[in-house]
C-alpha cells in the first residue's frame, strides 16, 4: 500500500493567510511532521498524529515523513510561510533524490503558500513592485563569503532584496555585516523595512533609511526588505508611510 505526502505552508502566522488548499490538505492527513511551533498553528483532531522536531532537522524530518508515506500513511509535512521558500519542499526533494527507489513512486504534492516577504511587503506598501530577490543570511548551508558575493551582486544590479534568517543568537553579527556591505553600494537613504511577525498580534513593521538601519531591530521572526536606489517612500501625515518600488527603472550608469 502506497501512501501520500503533502508539503504545506501555514503562511506567515495569521490563520487567515493560510490558503484553503493547504487547510484542505491538513484536514485529510493522518500524520504531521514539522517544527513544533508550526505544527501548533494547526487545529488537529484526536485522530491526527504530530511528529514535532527541531527547526534544524529538515532532512531527517523529510526522510521520516517519506518512510511513513511509503508505509501507506497519509502524511503532511508542515512549514511556515511557503514550503518552497527556504523551507521543507527542497529537503523533501533532496531526500527523494538520494533515497530508495520506492520514494520516487510516492504521490507527492507541494502546496504553495504565502511567504514572509509577501506579507511584510503588503503591510509596507509595494516594495516588491519591480525586480527583487530573496536571500537567506544563514551560513548553516553555505559559506558566508557566498552570502556577501550574492548580496553585492543583487544590490549592484538594482534588485530589491528580501533577507530571510537575518539574525540569531548563534549569528548576531551577520546582519550588521550585510548592512555595512550594502552601505558601500546603495544610497544612504535607501528604505529598509523591518517586518516582524507580519499579520500576527505581535506584528511590528518599521521603515528606516539604510544609514540608520540597526541590526538590533531584527530577530529570527523578522524579514528585512532592503529597497533599491529606485524605491520610494510616500509620507502620509497621521498614517504609516507607503514604501514602493516603481514599475519602471532607469539604466544604471
Amino acid at each position: 500500500m502506497t501512501g501520500r505526502l503533502t508539503v504545506i505552508g501555514t503562511g506567515p502566522g495569521d490563520p487567515a493567510q493560510m490558503t484553503p488548499q493547504a487547510a484542505q490538505a491538513a484536514a485529510r492527513a493522518a500524520e504531521f511532521f514539522g517544527y513544533g511551533p508550526y505544527l501548533d498553528r494547526l487545529s488537529l483532531g484526536s485522530h491526527q498524529v504530530r511528529h514535532a522536531s527541531d527547526n534544524r532537522e529538515e532532512l531527517a524530518r523529510a526522510k521520516a515523513a517519506l518512510a511513513r508515506a511509503a508505509a501507506g500513511a497519509e502524511v503532511c509535512i508542515v512549514s511556515g510561510g511557503d514550503p518552497g521558500v527556504f523551507a521543507m519542499a527542497a529537503a523533501v526533494c533532496e531526500a527523494i533524490e538520494a533515497g530508495p527507489a520506492e520514494w520516487r513512486d510516492l504521490d507527492v504534492e507541494i502546496v504553495p503558500g504565502v511567504t514572509a516577504m509577501l506579507a511584510v511587503a503588503a503591510r509596507a506598501g509595494a516594495p516588491l513592485g519591480h525586480d527583487f530577490c530573496a536571500l537567506s543570511l544563514s551560513d548553516n548551508l553555505k559559506p558566508w563569503e557566498l552570502v556577501e558575493k550574492r548580496l553585492a551582486a543583487a544590490a549592484g544590479a538594482g534588485f530589491v532584496i528580501a533577507l530571510y534568517n537575518p539574525i540569531s543568537k548563534a549569528r548576531p553579527w551577520q546582519l550588521g555585516r550585510a548592512f555595512a556591505l550594502l552601505s558601500g553600494i546603495l544610497p544612504a537613504t535607501t528604505p529598509v523595512i523591518f517586518g516582524r511577525a507580519a499579520g500576527r498580534p505581535d506584528e511590528r513593521i518599521e521603515t528606516v533609511p539604510l544609514e540608520k538601519a540597526d541590526p538590533a531591530r531584527a530577530d529570527m521572526a523578522t524579514c528585512v526588505i532592503i529597497g533599491s536606489a529606485e524605491t520610494r517612500i510616500i509620507e502620509r501625515p497621521g498614517r504609516a508611510p507607503l514604501v514602493y518600488s516603481p514599475r519602471f527603472a532607469r539604466e544604471s550608469a
